[in-house]
């Protein structure tokens, strides 16, 4: 960092050495003998205007987010929520995709061709009726997508993408407001911006095309919010009524965003219970809680209950929430009980730091995992200390109980929904949204520690490593991480069906028919992102597709299995791919091919079989 600006400030008096006499004097810094003068010319932060420091430093690390989430942005292919993003922000429905008989590639993907005759209310019918979200953030990409011309006669992947990226790079300088207004410190506001530039988990959230990134932008203003109340009740004074109505506004927002939004809101009810109760052992009257802090506290949380009560009978009227959530059912058998807590312990690391671990390639996991054990075993503890120094000071210790009670809550809603109600959470990382950026304001606090230690402090960093040093490592850790995000080397795509079109390409030379079985619209996403990886190589093969629909009776798969292979001209190749029922009786005049030495690919299970001329 410090390189960096000496790089900086060396190219600008270079700049100024060049210009007229009669300009210079304008310029910051202007003064050309500066370098001689300063022994420490290099400390840019003593001669920076202050009204130029901070504007410029959320600037820098705006620009590295901007960058992150923007590189190789299409190049991982969508997978199945994604697809749903796609269809139901364009206003269209899978429903028009035929079931139990060959399609072509071109049928199966017109759900994605964008239509103009459809509006917001087709995405908004749509959705409530097919789909378990609010609607708010497919209405926004309806808007956003109709802006970018089509591709290749189908939706622009990096339209559907860019919207979440842009809106997770404006949580950088979000983050920077909270982090500063919790602490009154802009240099804890400016190491939070710095760690959320860089999050590796900040930037999955913002490449893929779904609301999670709007979702943790409501989160930080919400917790902003938060913050401002809890400044409020400790002096006891009222909330101005305009922070009232903004927080009542985002919260209403953030569940009209996403449903699980409501979990941050129970962690905010949490903070101001555990707040009520401390005024209580100070001041015992009850009458307290009458006071002009509290009453518009209450007013807010009314009309937040009010807001997202509107959801419920939305949400419960949806037919398909049963089979549509039916993955995050967690098991309770054997060492399942134990996958929660690693699961939700990864996501927790992968916050700060994700290296090539998911690799295919030992020779790239054994060191990665290697060098984030060693990289843990160094940074918490100095993490650690760093938050027990904030709570022992007495103006950043309530902020620090104020985050610290989100982040606890949160992850004991997790773990109450998982045991307790057998809905596994942690299953899906990208729900850790609910407090994500409470995360990032605890770092960028303890980093602040780390950078700027108190007197009575004479070490922070360990290895002989510095307090300022030991900030950089963490941080250029957090680089390396989000590039092994934006790689598909970290947060890997659930779905590879390029690697499987690659594969089919390769293995057959005859026609194709590939075949799934079908329950919901997550299983025709499966199928799409086959038919669109042809469509975007150009492939000469012309694959067909079904889709058997089963419903109770599995038979019912088998038997538009077994009706359609009666009605293709032979010879032709079959992939069953993630075809769930038996299928002997249906496939007994094909033969099947050994498929052990093929390669595995992530979210496509298949067999082959060999339909030859009777």
């Amino acid at each position: 960092m410090r390189v960096f600006f000496q790089g900086v400030f060396y190219f600008y008096r270079k700049i100024i050495s060049l210009l007229p006499a009669s300009a210079i004097h304008f310029l910051p810094l202007a003064d050309t003998n500066f370098g001689s003068q300063h022994k420490d010319w290099y400390n840019w932060q003593a001669y920076l205007p202050s009204s130029w420091l901070h504007p410029l430093l959320n600037l820098i690390w705006l620009i590295i987010g901007i960058s992150l989430r923007f590189a190789n942005l299409t190049a991982k292919p969508p997978w199945t929520d994604e697809f749903s993003t796609l269809v139901f922000s364009l206003g269209n429905t899978f429903l028009a995709v035929p079931l139990d008989q060959a399609i072509a590639a071109d049928i199966l993907l017109q759900p994605l061709q964008p239509n103009p005759g459809n509006s917001i209310g087709d995405v908004v019918h749509n959705l409530v009726t097919q789909d378990t979200h609010p609607p708010l953030y497919f209405a926004l990409a309806y808007l956003w997508m109709k802006l970018f011309p089509s591709d290749g006669g189908l939706v622009s992947l990096f339209a559907a993408r860019s919207l979440p990226a842009l809106i997770g790079a404006a949580s950088i300088p979000c983050i920077y407001v909270l982090g500063k207004v919790a602490f009154r410190s802009p240099l804890v506001g400016h190491l939070a911006a710095a760690m959320m530039a860089i999050s590796p988990y900040g930037v999955f959230l913002a490449q893929e095309a779904r609301h999670y990134s709007l979702a943790a932008l409501w989160v930080t203003a919400s917790l902003t919010c938060l913050v401002i109340a809890t400044r409020h009740i400790q002096n006891r004074t009222p909330l101005p009524i305009w922070i009232a109505f903004l927080w009542l506004e985002i919260n209403a927002l953030g569940v009209a965003t996403h449903y699980f939004f409501t979990l941050t809101l129970c962690t905010e009810a949490v903070v101001l219970i555990f707040l009520a109760w401390l005024q209580l052992q100070t001041n015992s009257k009850f009458s307290l809680f009458f006071s002009p802090p509290w009453r518009r506290i209450y007013a807010v949380a009314t009309g937040t209950f009010v807001a997202s009560l509107i959801w419920l009978p939305i949400f419960l009227e949806n037919r398909n929430r049963s089979n549509l959530t039916e993955w995050i059912q967690g098991s309770r058998v054997g060492l399942d009980w134990l996958s929660p807590i690693f699961q939700a312990l990864g996501t927790l690391i992968a916050m700060i730091c994700l290296l090539p671990v998911e690799s295919s390639q030992l020779l790239l996991v054994i060191p990665s995992g290697v060098v984030m054990l060693i990289f843990f075993i160094w940074a918490v503890p100095i993490l650690l200390r760093g938050i027990k120094i904030q709570l022992q000071q007495p103006e950043s210790r309530m902020m620090i109980q104020v985050f610290m009670g989100v982040v606890i809550s949160a992850i004991a809603l997790f773990f109450i929904f998982t045991y307790f109600f057998g809905i596994d959470l942690t299953r899906g990382a990208r729900y850790n949204f609910v407090y994500f950026p409470a995360i990032i304001v605890l770092l960028g606090a303890s980093l602040a520690v780390c950078w700027h230690p108190p007197k009575e402090i004479k070490s922070i960093g360990k290895w002989g490593i510095n307090g300022k040093k030991a900030v950089i490592l963490i941080w250029l850790m957090g680089f390396f991480s989000a590039v092994t995000v934006f790689c598909n080397l970290g947060y890997q795509k659930y779905y590879r069906p390029d690697l499987f079109v690659q594969l089919i390409q390769q293995i057959s030379p005859v026609p194709v028919l590939i075949a799934t079985t079908h329950k919901t619209y997550v299983h025709t996403g499966e199928m799409m992102g086959v038919a669109r990886e042809f469509k975007v190589a150009n492939s000469p093969q012309k694959p067909l597709f079904l889709l058997a629909h089963q419903d109770k009776d599995p038979n019912t798969s088998t038997i538009a299995l077994e009706y359609t292979l009666k009605k293709l001209p032979r010879p032709f190749d079959l992939w069953l791919v993630n075809f769930h029922t038996p299928v002997a009786e249906a496939v007994k005049t094909c033969v099947i091919s050994d498929t052990k030495s093929l390669p595995r690919v992530d979210g496509y299970e298949y067999e082959l079989y060999h339909c030859q001329q009777n």
